[in-house]
């Protein structure tokens, strides 16, 4: 059967921790996450998992450094001991051949030049221990939220890219599918100030919006804003994938 880039009747609520928790042995695991990011998920899955040691990698220098530098603050503030943290892409992993139980990548590859992602799919596989897994989520181009970001920031074509490289990848064998998920995760904001600092001023992407745009993508993201802040349901596709023994 063909992989999916989406399932529209896939309305479910759900939360990616606690599927990651049902479809992986996390449990002492060595457990690698490509394009950490603010590196959120990095630290619930350590705080989760006590056991697994995490690598977190992020190509963006800036992110990586502030990353770094509160790598203090996790240890001695917050008890987590168990994530190192990387420099560097996923097209080009330090890391031995067979040296990883799990890879993930939590909305991150639509982020790696188009020209790259079928390198990063190798990769994913020469670091993976044979039978390892591969956990790669992304967004599905829809949902109230979608339409806010496309105002200024477009990923419909990138994020086409990213489902069509793993789907090579398990076509060529590369990669062998266990399973697709579908479902709603869900996004808070407390409010548009929380959105700015968060989604448009991130620094692995130079979102240039004039003031025109700027109030536009305000207008829209304030119609969603509740007594408790602003809510959305957006669909994402957890693809979950095994290295061939």
């Amino acid at each position: 059967m063909p992989m999916q880039i989406q399932n529209p009747t896939a309305t479910t609520r759900c939360n990616e921790l606690d599927l990651i928790a049902q479809h992986l042995p996390l449990e002492n695991a060595i457990v690698l996450e490509l394009g950490c990011g603010k590196a959120q998920m990095t630290r619930r899955i350590a705080e989760r998992f006590p056991t697994a040691r995490i690598i977190a990698t992020e190509v963006d220098q800036i992110q990586h450094a502030h990353n770094v530098a509160q790598q203090h603050s996790l240890s001695e503030v917050e008890g987590i001991h168990n994530i190192e943290f990387k420099a560097g892409g996923a097209q080009a992993i330090d890391a031995p051949d067979n040296s990883i139980d799990i890879v993930c990548m939590f909305k991150s590859l639509h982020h790696v030049p188009r020209e790259l992602m079928a390198q990063s799919l190798q990769e994913i596989a020469r670091v993976l221990k044979p039978g390892g897994m591969a956990w790669i989520s992304e967004p599905v181009y829809a949902g109230d939220f979608n339409k806010i970001l496309r105002l200024f920031h477009d990923e419909k074509v990138v994020r086409e890219l990213a489902f069509q490289a793993v789907s090579d990848a398990v076509t060529a064998g590369t990669l062998e599918l266990v399973e697709q998920i579908f479902c709603n995760t869900e996004s808070r904001f407390a409010d548009f100030n929380e959105f700015d600092e968060r989604i448009i001023q991130v620094t692995h992407t130079n979102h240039q919006l004039d003031d025109a745009l700027y109030q536009t993508v305000k207008t829209r993201f304030n119609a969603h804003v509740g007594a408790d802040g602003a809510r959305f349901a957006n669909p994402a596709r957890f693809d979950v994938l095994r290295k061939p023994v």
